[in-house]
């Protein structure tokens, strides 16, 4: 038999997981997850869970067509090869944004996150991509807490390719839920995702490690980005962070090269790596809403060494779209990780939006 139809043979191949409670593949609670995609001897090998049965097969361009559809995936053979020999930009500064549409902190919510995304119009009923010239960002902490972490991070990554070719683009930055998930750290994560490890053999971050599609992607990922005269970051950016002269080039480089996928023990804890991934660092900051000493003259000396006007976070939740500080902090983070419907800020011509699941959009 050649190896095209092998290759195709392998899509419905099963494998036995061990699980105690799998009987020809059926469970009381199915499984399902994937597909997780590595690089292996110079091909590309997906691995997902069916209804409680771990499946795997080489894919390629002969036979990713019937894979994709299988998966509902929108991109190309392609753009998964592509990842990895890509390079990542740590300068970060984007000009000119038509529209800016930015949601953070989905930890999984995939279905949330999606609809958020239809009512404001970022995409059409397919969640195809629908923002024409427009910029979304993703302000971090996909992973954790809901049980679809794998289908949103496919989505993005199909929303990437389509937002480019329609002159459009999609930001996704790291968070601190990225930086945990990705050493293997899952004290946040859904109980589903402890039994994908047992049923691949495989430990939860090494789905993501860099011999992944994802992972290769995820560690390409920036953690600071501007876009013209606005910040965006997961967490926030503190007055020590400027003290120590760390400009968005610095932090990205810092946090993408030194610590992202690395466990604790193997992390040099020179000053500027402790500082980055410390509680004043733009993983986990959140001195702008809990420290009662940050006031205007902070958040003026912040703005001034980035050259910004306004700075948008996630991170820390409220319970609406809150402006801080006359408009110059924007936090969005609106509770998606707490089952809440979640919110979209829009900017347009200067001007801050609330956009609501029901498709209702207010001034801010």
């Amino acid at each position: 038999m050649d190896q095209f139809l092998l290759l195709l043979l392998g899509l419905f191949l099963s494998h036995g997981t061990g699980e105690n409670t799998m009987r020809g593949g059926a469970t009381d609670n199915p499984l399902n997850d994937g597909p997780h995609i590595y690089h292996e001897k110079g091909r590309l090998k997906a691995e997902w869970i069916q209804n409680s049965v771990f499946m795997e097969a080489f894919i390629g361009p002969e036979n990713f067509s019937k894979f994709s559809k299988k998966f509902n995936l929108a991109f190309s053979y392609d753009d998964l090869a592509d990842v990895f020999n890509a390079k990542p930009n740590h300068e970060q500064k984007h000009k000119n944004a038509d529209s800016i549409a930015v949601i953070s902190d989905i930890h999984g919510n995939y279905h949330v996150y999606t609809g958020l995304l239809k009512s404001a119009g970022i995409v059409d009923d397919d969640l195809n991509w629908n923002f024409g010239e427009g910029h979304l960002v993703i302000l971090g902490d996909m992973f954790d807490r809901g049980d679809m972490v794998t289908e949103v991070l496919w989505h993005l990554f199909g929303l990437e390719k389509q937002a480019e070719k329609a002159g459009g683009k999609v930001h996704v930055l790291l968070g601190n839920h990225e930086f945990m998930a990705l050493r293997n750290d899952l004290c946040y994560a859904h109980a589903k995702y402890s039994r994908t490890a047992l049923f691949s053999k495989k430990d939860y971050a090494d789905h993501f490690s860099e011999q992944t599609v994802l992972g290769k992607w995820l560690r390409l990922k920036p953690v600071v980005i501007t876009i013209d005269d606005i910040m965006f970051v997961h967490a926030g950016i503190s007055d020590e962070m400027v003290q120590r002269n760390m400009n968005v080039r610095k932090i990205n480089r810092i946090l993408t090269e030194k610590v992202v996928g690395k466990n604790l023990h193997m992390i040099n804890e020179g000053e500027s790596v402790k500082l980055l991934q410390g509680k004043n660092g733009p993983l986990w900051y959140r001195g702008y809403f809990h420290d009662p000493h940050f006031c205007y003259n902070t958040i003026d000396y912040i703005l001034d060494f980035y050259r910004i006007k306004h700075i948008v976070v996630g991170h820390t939740p409220n319970a609406a779209i809150n402006l801080l500080f006359d408009n110059k902090v924007v936090g969005i983070d609106t509770g998606i990780c707490d089952g809440r419907s979640g919110e979209i800020l829009i900017i347009k011509n200067g001007n801050f939006y609330q956009s609501l699941s029901t498709g209702t959009r207010n001034k801010l």
